[in-house]
């Protein structure tokens, strides 16, 4: 696209808020609207509203339109993530109505979906882009109410009447102020508070947020104080039942400013301002922002240029993708503790992937293997989730590690202090997919390490999990105060009832009682351990990284295992971080990376990994992983990423093969 084009708009959506920007679209000098996506493409008012427009058939035919470069999507709540993503994939650049998606999670996978396609992604507020938000953000760069030290900001109105239909109160539109125009207060806050302390945003420290829930379970109004690092405290509200006096307050050391009404600027058709400084003395010093532009045809015309510029996000003030995530992990936190969870993000309704496609195995590349004792083939890496807190979140890494072929998950009782297994349970259930799935449970935790505890636990756990079995069971912990006799005979037991229904074992126990357990097993006709979950990685773990734990990285570790063939479900195989940048030899400010994993033998073997991985266009890490899956025993690596970035950045070791000699070299140098 050259320098001399327009960006060729299309709308997906055509409800008010897309009439505004189609508006400001006509006053913007590089972007101009061609298409309109409509599912009732017969309304007689589009022309009037979309002049000029060709009106599609619904959001697929306007996102298989090869006239159209970018889309603004400008649905309700709910569809934001779904039509954002399937924009991309189509290589449509893409600018989406606030809030980009109903968490940060899902924004996160928006923009995944975007770096992907290598396309263009920015949220629309239309304040910030605006010449007044400049102005105000040079005034108080320049110091002109000295240092900042509190703000207040709102944004609220009373609707006429509780309607359950509309979309401000339909809680199956993600209704109610905080995602509709909570958003702006906390936006400019945080910009603000990161303006006075000389970077582009700043994110709070805490968030405690409160919220009137109506009589359709969404917040009516809502209140919220945020702290930010350097005293800073930001008192927002938000309300969609209650007018409000919408003025933007910013106190400081030497004055305040208040702008009412800062959220539409100079007006939707241009107009003046007035941001008033206020003195300690009562004396005002207006400044006067005159502006002729359209409100909407700023974010218009930034978002076009970008386009045209080959950018993938907006520049500042504009919401890039780091403010976008902040903002969002704020209202998260903000609804959190508001206890606001809406229904369409509980497991009962949200039963599609974030597309809204039905979940199914869509490619190979995990791969899966048999293992000793497994009926089913497991994937050949494992997937742990235990920092997800809530359905919506965790449902968006399951179902996309499922969808590359990924089976087998990782859960135990004591994670998440039974969150895990909770939304585990909750997500193969509403998937319909458990009798492809393998459940990796764990159990007997310290200092609850003993034999009675395993049935009472697996109790609690498999409600939790909605299934009648665990595909594999670990002890995660030994208790060598305790005859492992007894271990034994409480796993055989769960086995003869069929609640575990493939191997067991121990996570962190050593090879001695493993050994003296399957032995035991053996004399008596009991089901042996065959399977273990210890650490295991090219770098070999120095100190435990948390009270009883064991590594099985060394020689004896190796030749045991390989002699035996027991099966071991690696946590930590990729060195916690040793294989990135952020360790090195004079990187020593993250303690666990120092105690842990610096040693010589462990910097020799991670610059090899450096050097193979030059040659691979891989990473590190990637070589790292890859040096698990190729030992001479069986080995299920568990991966636990956070985001679809991490995950898709885990499986790229999977592209690696190594030969028995490249495994040997990484390890000692030699082949």
């Amino acid at each position: 696209m050259s320098q001399q084009q327009k960006v060729r708009w299309g709308i997906l959506g055509p409800g008010s808020i897309a009439r505004a920007f189609a508006g400001g679209l006509a006053h913007s000098q590089s972007g101009e609207l061609v298409a309109l996506g409509a599912r009732n493409p017969d309304k007689p008012d589009y022309a009037e509203h979309f002049p000029g427009a060709r009106v599609l058939n619904g959001y697929d035919a306007l996102l298989a339109d090869p006239q159209i470069d970018a889309v603004y999507i400008a649905t309700p709540h709910p569809q934001h993530a779904q039509w954002a993503i399937k924009a991309a994939e189509a290589k449509k650049h893409v600018l989406c109505e606030k809030p980009m998606g109903l968490t940060a999670f899902e924004a996160d996978a928006m923009f995944h979906a975007a770096r992907k396609a290598k396309t263009f992604m920015g949220e629309a507020f239309m304040y910030r882009v605006h010449p007044m938000t400049q102005k105000l953000i040079d005034l108080i760069a320049a110091g002109e109410i000295g240092d900042v030290r509190a703000i207040k900001s709102s944004f609220g109105f009373a609707m006429p009447r509780f309607d359950p239909e509309h979309r401000l109160y339909a809680n199956g539109l993600a209704g109610g102020g905080i995602l509709d125009v909570g958003c702006y207060p906390v936006s400019m806050a945080r910009l603000i508070a990161g303006v006075a302390n000389g970077k582009p945003f700043l994110e709070p420290e805490t968030v405690s947020g409160v919220a009137h829930l109506g009589q359709s379970g969404v917040d009516e109004w809502a209140a919220a104080v945020l702290k930010f690092p350097g005293g800073i405290l930001a008192e927002v509200s938000c309300s969609v039942s209650l007018a409000q006096d919408n003025v933007l307050r910013i106190l400081g050391t030497t004055g305040r400013i208040e702008i009412r009404d800062f959220w539409f600027a100079t007006g939707h058709k241009g107009g003046t301002a007035i941001i008033d400084i206020i003195r300690p003395d009562g004396k005002h010093e207006p400044v006067e922002v005159a502006e002729a532009g359209w409100l909407y045809s700023f974010e218009a015309e930034a978002a076009s240029l970008a386009i045209l510029a080959g950018k993938s996000e907006f520049d500042a003030p504009g919401m890039s993708w780091d403010y976008t995530l902040g903002n969002l992990r704020v209202l998260d936190k903000w609804r959190q503790t508001a206890g606001l969870e809406y229904e369409i993000e509980k497991p009962a309704l949200r039963t599609r992937t974030l597309k809204g496609e039905a979940l199914e195995k869509r490619s190979d590349r995990i791969g899966r293997i048999s293992i000793p004792g497994l009926q089913k083939p497991i994937s050949r890496l494992a997937l742990g989730f235990e920092d997800f807190r809530s359905f919506s979140s965790a449902a968006i890494l399951l179902d996309a590690y499922y969808e590359k072929g990924g089976n087998a998950f990782d859960t135990a009782f004591i994670y998440g202090n039974g969150i895990t297994e909770t939304l585990f349970g909750d997500w193969q259930a509403s998937r319909g997919v458990r009798d492809d799935v393998v459940v990796i449970g764990k159990g007997a935790h310290s200092p609850l390490t003993y034999p009675d505890v395993i049935a009472k636990q697996l109790d609690v756990s498999l409600n939790k999990l909605k299934t009648d079995h665990l595909d594999v069971y670990f002890m995660h912990r030994d208790n060598i105060d305790i005859p492992v006799d007894e271990f034994v005979d409480a796993m055989d037991a769960e086995v003869r009832r069929g609640r575990i229904r493939g191997p067991f074992g121990g996570s962190n126990w050593t090879r001695e009682r493993f050994d003296e357990a399957v032995a035991y097993a053996n004399r008596t006709g009991k089901t042996a351990p065959s399977a273990l979950s210890n650490n295991f990685s090219l770098a070999e773990m120095q100190k435990p990284l948390w009270p009883g734990c064991v590594a099985s990285s060394d020689d004896d570790w190796r030749k045991w295992l390989s002699d035996r063939q027991v099966t071991n479900f690696a946590w930590s195989s990729q060195g916690r971080g040793f294989f990135t940048d952020r360790a090195g030899r004079e990187k020593t400010e993250n303690a666990e990376l120092v105690e842990t994993w610096y040693t010589d033998v462990n910097f020799a073997r991670r610059d090899r990994a450096v050097e193979l991985a030059g040659k691979l266009g891989k990473k590190p890490i990637h070589v790292a992983l890859a040096y698990c899956l190729y030992q001479p025993f069986p080995l299920i690596p568990l991966i636990g990423p956070r985001t679809l970035a991490e995950l898709d950045d885990s499986l790229e070791a999977l592209e690696i093969t190594l030969t028995p000699d490249d495994v040997a070299w990484l390890r000692d140098g030699k082949s």
